[in-house]
């Protein structure tokens, strides 16, 4: 008789809802529905007068932080749906302007070369852009808490949901205080005050930003994406001026492809590798937008204008702004090695060598609104993540606490707990200690990615198997399971290169150390997925056996706006020129 315990199981709510093009159903309509204030009935005696005092905004506030019951039934779990259409496209948008290529782009420089920088990020960028659409799609038909961590629990397997949720978690309890201790290296461009200052400050900073609900995060990160949206453009812009000698403080003139062509790949096969894997970590943030689906307040709205800006994100936000930068600096410039966090910023040193006054300055602000930017969506996106582990029976239950106004206190006290991590920064060995903290998620971006494709394969499987047409789908990818399994196949061979380069560096010198602080995540995932899975013997789910009634958001019939988009296969030529042409008028109307 089989002696083991029995898991956690991952429990579904058991509504199914439906919701039109435009608006939430009838039946889902009060969701967000302001409840009528409750007012105690005492007996008043004849000539008396009861004076009821109203409450405050104060009061209001702290009435708040009282734990909601979550007990409704419903895929949001206790969270509120405040997200509007406007913030879920800028964070979309946002996410893809942060550190990564502000500041990281210049070590790929110097290892890979221009030429391999712009291939390899075009190459990732395809499968980026596949991933988001079939997010999306996921996001649209069950907008559910925890989103895609929630969904490779159902369509993959409970044991795979568990060790990708822990080994998300453990990043952003990492990475948070990386990014403000990341933050006080920019204010050092400035000035040389205490960096334990600027860490409390931004520290009180972020925990105000999340303390006000999840409709202050939004306002915060539609003002703060702009702000890079328009510095992004305002360097593409000015990168071709200088690049056609526009500039008078510049003496160089016209420089063309000259510094293109020089150092157009560097350090062979395993200088492209590297800057393959260093690609795909500067795309991480793009997901974030799928943790918000449980508090949208219209998904099949919201998602489908975000999703379809991702083109535009990656080829403006990395190839085109990433093309200006291997024109401007070459891979061989020893700054890009010798200096250390915003002084080796291929965008800084373009201008820098320019000679343009007062504009390396303000793209140093930029880059410490990105910093800013990205440690409050990964705190946003943390503690949602926090949050489906108490749901989904993979934590203690008190990690899925949700007070009244739809805040996950217990889980945002969790990372507000290890923020302080950022103060080791006062030590001088902060860099040793974060970047082994770092190894323990490094690679859970391409996990997270990878789940997120597997996951959509596994649903449309069971769509199929069972009979069921994407047709109700209120957002289905016009790329169909073809784009998953080609996204799915990238994102091992984005494993197997980073395998390659951990085993046989660019210094040549192989060790343990520099395998494990590269390659740690992977292990440890897996690691958690066995013992999981030998502890509590999961049973694996197929096609047949998927839940794929609970939570499914069904287009209401009467839309018919998107009936005329076949999203089935490519069954036939005409089906595959009815999608070119509704892609072309999607994108370029």
């Amino acid at each position: 008789m089989d002696s083991s315990p029995s898991p956690p199981q991952y429990v579904p709510e058991t509504r199914v809802y439906s919701y039109s093009n435009r608006n939430l159903s009838n039946e889902h309509a009060d969701i967000d529905e302001k409840k009528p204030a409750v007012v105690e009935q005492s007996e008043v005696s004849v000539g008396e007068v009861d004076i009821v005092q109203p409450k405050g905004w104060f009061s209001d506030f702290v009435d708040g932080f009282r734990l909601a019951n979550t007990d409704d039934g419903t895929p949001e779990h206790g969270l509120k749906r405040k997200l509007k259409s406007r913030h879920i496209q800028m964070i979309a948008i946002g996410g893809a302007i942060g550190t990564g290529v502000w500041v990281g782009s210049g070590q790929s420089l110097a290892t890979g070369g221009a030429a391999s920088v712009l291939i390899n990020y075009i190459l990732v960028g395809t499968m980026v852009f596949f991933t988001v659409y079939n997010l999306g799609e996921l996001c649209v038909a069950f907008p559910t808490r925890g989103g895609y961590i929630t969904h490779a629990t159902r369509f993959i397997d409970d044991s795979w949901g568990f060790a990708l949720s822990w080994n998300y978690v453990m990043g952003p309890i990492a990475s948070i205080p990386l990014e403000l201790t990341t933050s006080t290296m920019v204010m050092r461009y400035w000035t040389d005050l205490n960096a334990g200052i600027w860490v409390t400050i931004f520290i009180f900073f972020l925990i105000s930003a999340n303390t006000f609900g999840v409709r202050l995060y939004g306002e915060l990160e539609y003002f703060l994406s702009t702000i890079k949206i328009a510095a992004m453009f305002g360097f593409i812009i000015l990168g071709i001026i200088i690049n056609c000698g526009g500039v008078p403080t510049d003496h160089r003139g016209y420089i063309g492809t000259h510094l293109f062509r020089e150092n157009a790949f560097r350090n062979g096969f395993k200088g492209f590798c590297s800057v393959f894997t260093t690609a795909a970590f500067s795309f991480s943030g793009t997901e974030y937008v799928g943790v918000a689906a449980a508090e949208t307040d219209n998904p099949a709205k919201a998602f489908p204008k975000a999703v379809r800006q991702t083109f535009f994100r990656i080829a403006i936000f990395y190839i085109f702004s990433l093309l200006i930068v291997g024109l401007l600096v070459s891979g061989a410039d020893p700054r890009l090695t010798s200096y250390s966090g915003v002084d080796a910023s291929p965008f800084v040193l373009a201008i820098k060598d320019a000679n343009i006054k007062a504009l390396p300055s303000i793209l140093n602000a930029v880059i410490l609104i990105s910093v800013i930017s990205s440690a409050n969506a990964t705190l946003y996106a943390g503690s949602r993540a926090i949050h489906s582990l108490g749901c989904n029976g993979f934590a203690p239950k008190c990690f899925g606490w949700v007070d009244r106004s739809g805040r996950p206190i217990i889980a945002l006290l969790i990372l507000f707990f290890f923020m302080p991590l950022a103060y080791l920064v006062e030590t001088g060995k902060s860099t040793t200690v974060f970047n082994w903290l770092l190894s323990i998620s490094s690679l859970g971006t391409l996990f997270t990615w990878g789940s997120i494709n597997l996951a959509y394969i596994r649903y449309r499987s069971a769509m199929k198997h069972q009979q069921r047409s994407v047709k109700q789908i209120g957002f289905r990818s016009p790329f169909g399971i073809y784009a998953a399994w080609y996204a799915f196949g990238f994102i091992c061979l984005v494993l197997v290169a980073e395998f390659y380069v951990s085993v046989s560096p660019i210094s040549g010198k192989s060790s343990a150390n520099s395998f494990f602080m590269n390659y740690l995540s992977a292990i440890i995932i897996l690691v958690f997925f066995v013992v999981h899975k030998l502890i509590y013997r999961t049973p694996i789910i197929t096609s047949s056996s998927m839940d794929i009634e609970t939570d499914l958001a069904c287009v209401v019939p009467s839309e018919k706006d998107q009936e005329k988009l076949e999203t089935t296969g490519f069954g036939s030529l005409q089906n595959a020129i009815k999608k070119m042409l509704f892609f072309l008028k999607t994108y370029f109307p």
